[in-house]
């Protein structure tokens, strides 16, 4: 184990309450990867900076709604786990076509690109990757990108992220 993460339903479940077990989990050497900022906003994300030391962020799209937030993301690279069509499904945008990826790649945040959960929302990180061209629109030079944000974004040592990057 890794990491700690934290799911399921943000509206009226904020990160706050979860702040001692993972104090407790990072004092024990573990990562803090807490899902924030799909169904709820910015504030989630604040939240789960502050209160649970996030190191990467689950979902984390509407932090394009907080333009220090967004910059706080970009200087720090703290990285977005984006799940499009879980977005999607979820309702927090109405299409592909009004998700804020392309904006948040254009801003400089560290974006990756994710499943949520494939067996729920029916995709593949397969289907997700090919959404980078067909749905937003990015250019082979910044899918390609995306992709390789996720090794930036693990939590292996330099050495091994090097040769990752290299494949």
């Amino acid at each position: 184990m890794v990491a700690l993460g934290l799911a399921g339903t943000e509206l009226g479940y904020p990160p706050e309450p979860f702040e001692p077990w993972f104090d407790r989990a990072r004092a024990a050497g573990l990562h803090s990867v807490p899902h924030a900022g799909e169904t709820a906003g910015p504030e989630s994300i604040w939240g789960a900076l502050r209160t649970l030391g996030a190191e990467r962020l689950g979902h984390g799209v509407r932090a394009i709604e907080d333009p220090s937030l967004m910059d706080y993301l970009v200087e720090r690279r703290i990285p977005l786990e984006v799940c499009p069509t879980s977005s999607v499904a979820l309702g927090v945008y109405p299409s592909l076509a009004e998700h804020p990826l392309p904006r948040l790649v254009s801003a400089g945040a560290l974006v990756t690109i994710n499943t949520d959960t494939p067996a729920i929302f029916g995709t593949t990180l397969t289907a997700e990757v090919e959404l980078l061209r067909t749905a937003f629109g990015l250019s082979d030079v910044a899918s390609q990108q995306v992709v390789q944000n996720a090794v930036e974004a693990s939590f292996r040592s330099p050495a091994e992220r090097a040769a990752l990057d290299t494949e």
